[in-house]
């Protein structure tokens, strides 16, 4: 069994006034304790999630402690426990595909990798507050 995790749960976790943020903690806490099994993530979630951290609140501090969350950080004693994917030519070819497949729900191009990389990895959850992936992936019930 494995996990991937958006970028809502990264941001709803720093954000203690995130509506989601008693559940992103909870839900980090699991997944650091491996209830899901391997915990992944990619380059554009990391991107993403770090730029939106940035833009609203203008505090760097926030984004290198979610930056220290996902990569580790052992100067800080900060354990990685999420492994890391970087997209790739074929995998972003298939995520355009993906992108205009499912252009009725809206789905961001990041959430589209985040499709393609599950289905290329075998990933079976998606840790996620994101609706618009109902019906293709698998949320886990946060």
């Amino acid at each position: 069994m494995s996990i991937f995790i958006d970028s809502g749960i990264f941001i709803a976790y720093i954000n203690k006034r995130d509506e989601y943020h008693t559940s992103a903690s909870h839900l980090i806490d699991d997944i650091m304790r491996n209830k899901y099994g391997a915990a992944f993530t990619s380059d554009m979630v990391f991107d993403e999630t770090i730029t939106f951290i940035l833009y609203k609140t203008g505090d760097i501090n926030r984004a290198i402690s979610i930056r220290d969350l996902i990569l580790g950080n052992e100067e800080k004693d900060v354990p990685r426990f999420i492994n890391f994917f970087f997209m790739d030519g074929e995998l972003l070819e298939k995520s355009w595909d993906t992108f205009v497949k499912y252009a009725d729900k809206r789905l961001s191009f990041t959430d589209c990798s985040t499709i393609e990389l599950m289905k290329n990895r075998n990933i079976k959850y998606l840790a996620s507050f994101d609706g618009g992936f109902d019906g293709i992936v698998m949320r886990v019930e946060l």
